[in-house]
């Protein structure tokens, strides 16, 4: 059985990722299923006193369980074949999380942000950050305007590491490979292009073997693009998801993944706090 977790909070951008996940699912035409996950923060342990002692009743309790059963009636009445479970969890975001992808794997835990303020202001909390870097099943972050699935091009931030193999396994476990790759490498090392183009060349081809992808194009960027300030690096990163239209972006987060280095520069909050197309953040086991 093959699922997609989201946390909710009943707002719209909970929402919108319920309705992207449904996509998902109807264009893989089914096969998979939705569990909805709500996580009890704002107060101190009442949810699980209530389950030892029915008498005590919290109403933040039983208006989620009412929001809970409105969406699924809205998901089953818009998309009558998805098939839905409910989730309650007492506690910390990040824990309760992990928690539940311990029990099950799940193809990709998708999450609504805030639009321009991204993954700062996510609907569940500032744990999420935590969720992102640490959790061991992938997180699609969904942005606000993000209202229509579309995959027809996906781009990679490309390093020629193995780490980017395993997350194009798991784009293709939730999304499907009917899909064109745009693989951005950034030149930061101001390496000869000649070189560059090269090693693209048998990085292809390894890709095109072990994926079954073989619609590849990929664009290489200039350390001059990046000799700017710190905080407008994030931007450069969105003006070339922009230009190439990018529809869903991939991250990995191995040691030696773009990803990482741009931790190590103290840049990626900014990019991760300011999504602007969807982003997979994958789980990685290999080390580069």
């Amino acid at each position: 059985m093959k699922k997609i977790l989201i946390p909710v909070d009943f707002s719209e951008y909970s929402q919108i990722a319920v309705e992207y996940a449904c996509q998902i699912i109807l264009e893989n035409k089914g096969g998979q299923e939705l569990d909805l996950v709500h996580v009890f923060t704002s107060h101190s342990n009442l949810y699980v006193n209530r389950q030892v002692n029915p008498d005590l009743i919290d109403p933040q309790v039983e208006i989620s369980k009412n929001e809970m059963k409105k969406l699924i009636e809205i998901i089953h009445l818009k998309h009558p074949s998805i098939t839905c479970h409910e989730i309650f969890k007492e506690g910390n975001l990040y824990e309760e999380i992990s928690k539940v992808t311990a029990v099950f794997t799940y193809d990709a835990i998708i999450m609504g942000t805030k639009g321009s303020s991204g993954l700062e202001s996510i609907f569940l909390g500032s744990n999420t950050y935590d969720v992102i870097l640490n959790t061991k099943t992938p997180v699609l972050g969904i942005p606000k305007d993000a209202n229509t699935f579309k995959k027809e091009r996906i781009g990679l931030l490309c390093n020629f590491k193995e780490a980017e193999i395993e997350a194009l396994q798991q784009a293709i476990n939730l999304l499907g490979n009917d899909f064109e790759l745009i693989l951005i490498h950034v030149n930061k090392e101001d390496k000869d292009i000649k070189l560059i183009d090269e090693r693209f060349k048998s990085w292809i081809n390894e890709i095109i073997h072990r994926t079954g992808i073989e619609d590849i194009s990929y664009t290489v960027k200039s350390q001059a693009l990046y000799n700017r300030a710190l905080e407008n690096i994030s931007h450069a990163v969105n003006n070339v998801l922009a230009d190439e239209r990018i529809n869903i972006l991939l991250v990995t987060k191995s040691r030696k993944s773009i990803f990482r280095k741009l931790i190590d520069e103290n840049i990626v909050r900014k990019m991760a706090f300011n999504l602007t197309i969807p982003t997979l953040f994958a789980r990685v086991h290999s080390a580069g």
